[in-house]
């Protein structure tokens, strides 16, 4: 009984990686490359739990999503679950939270964590580098923290979370603008890459509080097939012809 839900969470996760590595032996569509760098995974040593609570980070979002008792949400590169953990706090009883990761030790310490804490509301998953492998109409909100810029496939990654939103649902981006192999983007060029999937811009604001911006988006009418998606030019001047900074 008493390891019974670790043993669930990480056979998930197992399950979870071998339907990846059998998908990536597929022939499956092509996409676009992105026209810019990206960060290494996992190089950026960000702040402590604790300074981040002291500066209301998690807080702020979570209000600024409009998270709710309830809510089905999901924590793309969980890493150590600082936004999972508080998820689950705020979506009550009632609510789902689905921690992701690619890296499979993470998702075991997570594991571990989630146990510790008897959070029964929240599963994990274990991702791929281009597929979020997220189940279809299934979120209210999709949470991407300072982590968007380490994605290797942009397009591709957001093609396939698109349709695991529910009506009305969102995706939810902290990031920081400055060049993207500095674990940042330019928000120019991040509504671009995910207007070019299919999502459009409802809300975005600088917000010192976050150590960056924040931005939302939710899924447009339809999504582009993948040899229709047209790559965002990745310099500030083709960006500033193409829109106008988000406000």
């Amino acid at each position: 009984m008493r390891h019974r839900l670790l043993s669930t969470l990480l056979v998930a996760a197992a399950l979870a990686g071998c339907e990846g590595n059998a998908r990536l032996a597929d022939d499956g569509p092509r996409f676009p490359e992105p026209d810019r760098p990206v960060s290494e995974l996992g190089s950026n040593q960000f702040s402590t739990e604790d300074q981040r609570d002291s500066r209301g980070e998690a807080s702020t979002v979570m209000e600024l999503a409009e998270i709710a008792e309830g809510m089905t949400v999901a924590d793309i590169g969980a890493g150590n679950g600082y936004y999972t953990v508080r998820l689950a706090e705020r979506v009550g009883d009632d609510g789902r939270v689905l921690a992701q990761d690619i890296d499979g030790a993470a998702l075991t310490r997570l594991a571990r964590r989630i146990e510790r804490y008897r959070l029964e509301n929240v599963s994990i998953r274990q991702g791929e580098l281009a597929d979020p492998m997220l189940p279809a109409a299934s979120f209210d909100r999709i949470f991407m923290v300072h982590m968007y810029h380490e994605i290797e496939s942009p397009y591709e990654f957001l093609w396939r979370m698109w349709p695991a939103l529910r009506d009305g649902g969102q995706v939810v981006v902290v990031d920081i603008d400055r060049p993207t192999d500095q674990h940042g983007i330019d928000p120019l060029l991040l509504s671009c890459e995910f207007e070019a999937v299919g999502y459009e811009l409802v809300a975005f604001k600088d917000a010192p509080e976050l150590a960056g911006y924040y931005a939302q988006f939710k899924a447009a009418a339809t999504r582009p097939a993948p040899g229709e998606i047209e790559r965002c030019r990745g310099d500030r001047a083709a960006l500033g012809a193409r829109a106008e900074r988000p406000a």
